[in-house]
């Protein structure tokens, strides 16, 4: 397609909060494909969840919020969880409409004509007035760098690529990261593998009792500071620490949780310490987070000297026509659907600030 297609709103990615953005943009009155277009890249609907590994049930997943308008009910705690919000996903796409076209690349957003954003895809270009970015983290796995990495003679692979503990059967295994990934591939991999070891940079903090309105707003406030000084943002997880349950009192007493500070080099044979101390592992699991995929957004130079993008409630400093929404503070399932409802509201008054006014 050469003909450039115009549209009030472009909103790129098909997750939750992607999902929540379209959903109030239909609700005020937008219409799909004429006023507003989703694009995603994924293979189908779910978003990140549809690539989690099959391990991962419903039951396990830690804080999922339904999206606006239709809840979750009677999912099965037993079936993987990439079934169940895919599923849930793909019923509310047509439930509301929302004609998200996938498999769309986004590979560039640049100043357009006019005042408006040129969006350059697989499946052609938009010209619009305003963007909701809301592409996650899932596609940018963060690696770590370490001495000796390149020697290991092991496989080591990110929790992106993690497909379950049966293929770790029998081998010895270095779990890297302090976060619900990392304590879920450790409890997960344990019955399976040899040995495992996990190591973190930080001694993990783990949260004893309910995680209440008052704990959230405050982690909530601190990953938000760091996004207003134009800071790359921390995931909100990172700062409310792990929650206590009965598998992980189980793992520290067992000693499946029993953690070890980064280790200095990596061999080929395994990890050492400075001290001396090393382990031999066949498998090395980075199970060290992600960072947002912003790329596409690199022609409009939105990001600070600090590396983040300083962003206000859901807008760009930079550019009142950017909205991030899934960033920072809003990268939760429940921060998903509010920075939704706020992009939106938002974008609105900047679309009507704009309107042309009648002689």
């Amino acid at each position: 397609m050469d003909a450039t297609r115009e549209v009030e709103v472009v909103v790129i990615g098909a997750g939750q909060a992607g999902l929540a953005a379209a959903y109030h943009l239909r609700r005020t009155g937008f219409e799909p494909d004429r006023d507003f277009v989703v694009l995603d890249h994924s293979p189908g609907p779910g978003g990140a969840w549809q690539f989690r590994w099959p391990s991962l049930t419903y039951g396990k997943v830690h804080g999922m919020h339904a999206l606006p308008g239709m809840e979750l009910t009677d999912a099965d705690p037993a079936r993987p969880s990439a079934e169940v919000i895919s599923e849930y996903f793909d019923r509310y796409e047509r439930t509301f409409g929302l004609r998200v076209r996938r498999p769309v690349d986004v590979r560039a957003v640049r100043e357009g004509d006019g005042g408006r954003l040129r969006v350059e895809t697989s499946e052609g270009v938009w010209s619009t007035r305003a963007l909701i970015n809301a592409t996650g983290t899932w596609d940018r796995p963060f690696w770590p760098r370490y001495p000796g990495q390149e020697t290991f003679r092991g496989r080591q692979l990110h929790t992106a690529r993690y497909a379950g503990p049966e293929e770790f059967d029998g081998l010895r295994v270095v779990v890297v990261g302090g976060g619900a990934s990392g304590t879920q591939h450790l409890l997960e991999l344990a019955p399976y593998a040899a040995a495992t070891t996990w190591v973190t940079r930080r001694p993990p903090v783990f949260r004893e009792g309910p995680f209440d309105q008052e704990a959230g707003r405050a982690a909530v406030a601190l990953v938000e500071e760091r996004v207003r000084r134009g800071l790359p943002p921390r995931s909100v997880v990172s700062v409310t620490g792990l929650p206590l349950n009965d598998a992980v009192r189980q793992g520290l007493a067992n000693g499946v949780l029993d953690r070890r500070p980064m280790f200095d080099r990596i061999t080929p044979d395994g990890v050492e310490w400075d001290d001396g101390r090393r382990v031999d592992a066949d498998v090395i699991l980075w199970a060290t987070g992600f960072r947002a995929a912003l790329e596409h957004l690199v022609p409009l130079r939105l990001r600070e000297p600090g590396g983040g993008i300083r962003v206000e409630g859901t807008r760009a400093v930079a550019d009142p026509r950017i909205h991030l929404v899934g960033y920072g503070p809003s990268a939760s399932t429940i921060g998903a659907n509010r920075a939704g409802r706020a992009a939106v509201r938002d974008i609105r008054r900047l679309l009507a600030e704009e309107e042309p006014v009648a002689a």
